[in-house]
């Protein structure tokens, strides 16, 4: 019995990733790993967030509270996609309420110049909390490690925060396609450092979370942010199963695949809640692509009442056996006023259907 098959074995979610049938249909949550519990805002009490993810013990953790109290069939590290900045000294805070703020932004050839000299010296603390945390989670329950897509990362650069359109960075895409690319490059390169500590502490699949790819055409997608999130996984371990998933980025579904598929030969699309899983099972068979899915619970439904929720749940797990595999996930993040009581009834339903 080969290394990945003992896994496969071991973990629903991991049969699920490689396009196999489970007994039990396997449900993780993003953003699972605090928010909305209690306790976790009792362990973050007094820290920044930047602090909290950089402090192996208290990462690990948080990483496996949603485990032992939702029963979740994965846990993913506790972290942040700004992490990788800062562990190479990029000046990046996390404002709550606001989100990752820079106060100098990167917009011009000599700021790219000036920010590309940084690099990862140490991700020992990052490697360290996934040991950490596998110290718990044993071998049934796998921790997922994670980036943010080297797109999504090099927009807060440019805008220097969260923006609706990303105007500024899209226009040096085309503006400086040189510069742009040193950028691009630059990012992607520090991702791969942060998934490569995740993987070395134990990591047994990863996501690549593209939240603002959703703002670019198919063609500027392809030519100038598919290969840089290529190249964020490049060093990736073929035998690790990779999750894309990008945020209202529905017509972008076959070029996330492909990405997914050039890393890994378990590549895995995430769904967010803007279409159904139907119509990304129809449009992965279309482009020749079939691969296990991940998704794809409206949030909004979490507060809706149960009838709806169940519902809605009972759909998609229906809909998910159309593809080889399926990890019931939410279409984006768990919001922060979730009733974590709502989560564990949500996994139980999961898990007896």
């Amino acid at each position: 019995m080969t290394e990945t098959t003992t896994f496969m074995a071991d973990s629903p979610l991991l049969q699920a990733m490689t396009g196999h049938r489970p007994t039990v249909t396997p449900v993780w949550f993003m953003r699972q790993a605090g928010r909305s519990l209690p306790e976790y805002r009792e362990a973050r009490e007094g820290t920044t967030m930047l602090e909290s993810c950089l402090n192996p013990e208290l990462a690990a953790e948080i990483t496996c509270q949603p485990v032992r109290r939702h029963h979740v069939d994965g846990a993913v590290l506790y972290s942040d996609i700004m992490v990788p900045l800062a562990l190479a000294g990029a000046e990046v805070r996390i404002e709550p309420g606001v989100g990752p703020v820079l106060d100098e932004p990167v917009r011009t050839a000599s700021d790219v110049d000036r920010i590309t000299r940084r690099h990862v010296e140490d991700p020992s603390v990052i490697e360290e909390a996934a040991r950490l945390a596998i110290t718990e989670l044993g071998d049934v329950t796998p921790l997922i490690g994670f980036a943010g897509a080297p797109f999504t990362i090099a927009a807060y650069l440019v805008e220097g925060g969260p923006s609706r359109d990303h105007l500024s960075a899209r226009a040096m895409m085309h503006s400086d396609p040189q510069t742009w690319a040193r950028l691009m490059e630059w990012v992607a390169d520090l991702d791969a450092a942060f998934l490569a500590a995740q993987l070395r502490g134990g990591a047994r699949a990863i996501q690549l979370f593209d939240s603002w790819a959703g703002s670019l055409g198919a063609s500027d997608y392809r030519a100038s942010v598919a290969p840089f999130s290529q190249r964020a996984l490049a060093t990736v371990d073929p035998n690790i199963p990779v999750v894309h998933f990008g945020v209202n980025a529905t017509h972008l579904l076959s070029e996330f695949a492909q990405v997914a598929a050039t890393a890994s030969r378990y590549p895995v699309l995430g769904v967010d809640h803007r279409i159904s899983l139907d119509e990304a099972c129809a449009t992965l068979m279309v482009s020749g692509m079939e691969m296990p899915v991940q998704g794809n619970i409206d949030p909004a439904l979490l507060f809706a009442g149960w009838e709806p929720l169940e519902s809605a749940t009972r759909d998609i797990v229906a809909a998910g056996r159309q593809a080889p595999g399926h990890v019931v996930n939410l279409g984006h993040g768990v919001p922060s006023n979730t009733d974590p009581n709502v989560l564990t009834r949500l996994v139980e339903l999961v898990h007896s259907l």
